[in-house]
Order: C-alpha cells, then structure tokens, then sequence
C-alpha cells in the first residue's frame, strides 16, 4: 500500500524503540502544555456559540487568511507527513509524487467548486446537491456518504494517535493503548461539544503554525548539514541509497515502475477526491463571503505548497542521515523516517517536539471530521429528512452535540478494534469514496442544469457502493505481507485503489440516471442556482434565514 496514507499506529514505532534516549516524561510534558494551550483557545472560542450558524460555520467570522490556515491544518494530516517523508527517503522521485498530486487536488478545489460551493450552500455539502433537487433523497445519500468519508477517516486518526501515543510513551500493552485511544477520543469529543467549528478552526490554525513550523526548522537544519546545497544533499542521499544502481531514487519508476496502473488509480483518487471531501468543503462556509472563500483557499495553497516543497528536503534528508536500511529495519517502517530524522538532528527534545506536532494533526483532523459528521446527520438527516425544516436551530445543535458524542464513541471503539492493524484502506476509502460518490454531484449540480434527482442518487449510491467492493477484494485486503488479513487469500482486484474503475462509475451513472428520468427537475431552480453559485446573489438572505 502506498506510504502516504499508510499505517498511522505504526508510524513512529521506530522512533520510541531505537531510541534509547528517548524520554516519556518530555514527551508526556510536550503533549500536556499542546493539550492545555488548545483547551484553553477552545473555552475562549466557545463564548459565543449560541446559532447553528455559530456551531456549524464559526458566525461565518474568519478571514481568507485565517481560514487558509485552518484549511492547512485540516489538510494536512499525520499520515501524509510522515507518510511522504518515508516515501521520499526510500523511494525518492516516486514519493515526491504525492506531494504533488496533494497539491494539484488544492487547484481543482479552487477552479472548480470553492467559491460556487460557498454561494450556493448553508452548512454542508448536501445544501448545495439539494438546491434544485428532490430534497430528502438527495440529502439521505449525500449524508450517508458524508458519514463513510468521515468514519473512515476518522478510524484511521484514531488508531494513529493511539499508535503515536502509546508508543512514545513506552505503553506496549494491548490495554494501555486502547486507554489512550479512549483518552483522545475524549478530548476530541470536548474539543468539539464545547468549541464547534470556532473553536475547532482555531486549533487547526494552531496545528498549522506547528506543524509547518516544525518542518521548516527541520529543513534549515538538514540544509545547514549539507552546506546549503541541495545538490550535496541528493548527493548523500544517493551515496547511502540501497538500490541499484544507487542514483535511482533522483529518477521516476522506482516504486511503481512495475505497476504504473496502481499509481494513476491512487493519483486520480487524490486528486479529484480533495474537492469532494465533505470536512474540506464545510471549512468554505467559515468565511462571510466567497471573496473570502477563494482567498482562503489561496492562502491554503501557498500553506500547503510550502509544506510539501519541504517534504523534498526532509524525504532526502532521512535518507541521507538516517538511511533506508535503518528505516526499513524499523518497527514503524517507512512511516518512522520522520520521526527517526528529528531525533538524529535534535535528540529527544525535537523528537518530543515533532512527535507532539504529529499528535496536534491528528488531534485537529479529528475534530474537523466529527464535527462535519454531526453537521450531516443533525442538519441534513434530523433537520431536513425528519422534521422537513421544521426545526428549531437550538434543537438542531442539539442533536449535533448528542451526535458528536455518539460519533466519538464510535470512533473509540473503532480506533481500539484496529489497533496494531494495517489501516492504510481506511484512508485510501475515504478519498475514493468522496472522488467517486460526492466529486460527480457537486459537478453535475454546479454545471448540467439536465442532471437529476435520479442521477444525484445513482451517482452517489453507485460511486460509494463500487468503491467499498473494489478495496474489499483488492490487496489491501487480501494476499500480502501488509494486507488487512495477512497472506490469507488472493485478491481479485489487482489494484491497491479503486478511483481508476469507481470514479468514472460515479461518472457515468449521474449521467445515466439524469438521461432516463422521466421526471425532470424544475428549469426555474437550475436557473437560480446558476445565478447564486456564480454571483453569491440571495447567498447571504438564505444564509441568514
């Protein structure tokens, strides 16, 4: 499975187990003073949550900049970080191939649904596929592929920050990892029923500034080793690479030269699925205007653009400092490199530091992803399925809250059931599910003033429905050393991602079922949606009502 969205629990095992200086008490010291400072923003943040428009959008108050800060951190998780890095330093060219296909989803973003998304919707991304469509259809599938995304996502943060956790802390036991589990479950439970979007947003801001902090002071320093030369650092890196012949990771082919299909399934998945991730698209409703909304997504561009450049120094510098064998021979695998690179530049206080920066992520994603799933169920589901937009907004927040509980627990007993598993499928299905369920929609719904109820439904039904059965037959599951079920079986998928064969499904069955309606929809409602997404006209007054 590809490293970028590989197992999190796994991901700094070599950095708690190779490091003989490795110190739980700084580490332990680290996470409180990061737990404590954000409890701290989120109390502050939580005084004046009293609509649903504060708990779900933040009262609509953050800026382009700011809210290009929280995308960044909502964006950017753990398993990329250390993913990426441990892809760069053993597979080099190849690994640097993610970062750029990340990069590249944050223009389709831009182009083609940020500002339509933000003057068209409310709160979640069914507002926007429900505007001119049958309304409790519509936003029964969309939520329910809203809940996948996040579940699934959310299973594998949970599992990674136990795994992070407990390893640097020195908890091996089975018990004592699930304890931990608990212990971020919780947290993340109070972060969200206590700060909503407002104070979530604020601690993916946090995040941000840590994390790109954190890899910025990473790169000067391994720069700094290597004279401030680039080509002196490849050049290390090349002298302790173990392939053959040696100079093989500055070129393409090393890790999916066998396979290249694998690649382009996997690259297609991220790049159209980040324009469908529905915790991605609610972070557009934070901001007052879509003016706001498209300066928000520049500044995540540039945020996260920066980032990535610096996976390249990093990626090659583990290689260089640490070398592959000694990441390969490392519990944690690919996904210690890392981690295993702050300790042999700083020793354990920039371990402890890069290891709690990890622990922030995945805090913050979290908190993004709950939050965006109680806003599905109780906002599309309760409000406008159950009670038809008969609903008071505090009964509405209500049930949000009631759901953030019941959503963390889930998530608890969830990240405790795939503890020490390989969860790498987890994310990989939460990026097919939103490019093959939610992606064709919201295109068909901005764009072809034909597509239908029936489309919306087949499409999202139909993308979801392919992508759970490919993963479940393919090697993720099935036949390898890092399979789900180990060397048990054979898959029948060949490919470790389903976007090459689920994204065009979900395609072709919005245009199937659009083109064989018998009811077509409304052209007044088409007409005005075209209006709304293009110019935000009526936007605010909806949103206001």
């Amino acid at each position: 499975m590809i490293p970028v969205a590989a197992s999190a629990p796994l991901a700094v095992h070599a950095a708690a187990t190779t490091a003989a200086d490795n110190n739980p008490v700084l580490n332990i010291s680290i996470f409180g003073a990061f737990v404590a400072v954000t409890l701290f923003i989120v109390i502050r943040a939580s005084r004046n949550n009293k609509t649903a428009a504060d708990y779900y959008a933040a009262g609509r108050s953050f800026t382009g900049p700011q809210n290009g800060f929280a995308i960044a951190g909502d964006y950017l998780s753990a398993a990329s970080f250390l993913g990426i890095v441990g892809a760069i330093a053993l597979n080099g060219y190849d690994g640097f191939l993610y970062s750029i296909g990340f990069l590249v989803a944050w223009l389709v973003a831009l182009l083609l649904v940020a500002e339509l998304m933000r003057n068209t919707g409310k709160f979640t991304m069914a507002d926007v596929l429900s505007f001119r469509l049958k309304e409790r259809p519509v936003r029964m599938a969309a939520a329910i592929t809203t809940l996948a995304v996040c579940f699934f996502y959310l299973l594998a943060q949970m599992a990674g920050a136990g795994g992070l956790v407990s390893l640097l802390l020195g908890i091996h036991e089975q018990i004592g990892q699930s304890i931990v589990v608990v212990v971020v479950g919780v947290l993340m439970i109070v972060y969200v029923l206590i700060g909503g979007m407002k104070g979530t947003t604020w601690v993916q801001i946090v995040k941000a500034f840590l994390l790109i902090g954190g890899a910025i002071v990473m790169t000067i320093w391994v720069l700094a080793i290597n004279g401030f030369s680039l080509n002196t650092l490849l050049e290390s890196a090349v002298a302790a690479s173990t392939t053959d012949p040696k100079d093989a990771i500055l070129g393409p082919g090393l890790q999916y030269g066998k396979n290249p299909w694998d690649f382009i399934s996997l690259a297609i998945a991220l790049v159209l699925g980040t324009a469908g991730l529905p915790h991605v698209l609610m972070r557009f409703y934070t901001v007052p205007t879509a003016k706001e909304a498209r300066r928000s997504v520049v500044w995540a561009i540039w945020l996260i653009g920066l980032f990535y450049l610096l996976t390249l120094v990093l990626g090659y510098g583990a290689g260089a400092l640490v070398t592959p064998d000694v990441i390969r021979a490392a519990p944690g695998g690919v996904n210690s490199a890392a981690p295993l690179l702050a300790q042999a530049l700083g020793g354990p206080l920039l371990l402890g530091f890069i290891s709690a920066v990890a622990f922030a992520t995945i805090l913050a994603v979290v908190a993004g992803l709950t939050i965006t799933a109680a806003a599905s169920f109780a906002h599309d589901i309760y409000a406008n399925v159950v009670k038809k937009g008969k609903v008071e907004p505090d009964a509405e927040v209500k049930v949000a809250r009631r759901t953030v509980i019941v959503i963390g627990v889930l998530a608890i007993l969830g990240g405790i059931g795939v503890q020490g598993q390989n969860v790498a499928f987890l994310v990989a299905l939460a990026f097919a599910v939103a490019a093959s369920a939610n992606l064709p929609t919201i295109l068909y719904s901005l764009y072809w003033r034909k597509f239908t109820t029936r489309g919306a439904v087949w499409s999202m039904y139909g993308g979801l429905a392919a992508a759970i059965i490919l993963i479940v037959l393919s090697p993720v599951f099935w036949g390898t050393e890092t399979s789900v079920f180990k060397n048990v079986g054979t898959a029948i998928w060949p490919l470790n991602n389903p976007g090459i064969v689920s994204i065009p499904l979900g395609f072709f069955l919005g245009w199937l079922g659009s083109v064989t309606s018998t009811r077509k929809e409304d052209p007044r409602k088409a007409a005005e949606m075209d209006v709304r997404s293009l110019t935000g006209y009526g936007a605010e007054k909806a949103v206001e009502h």
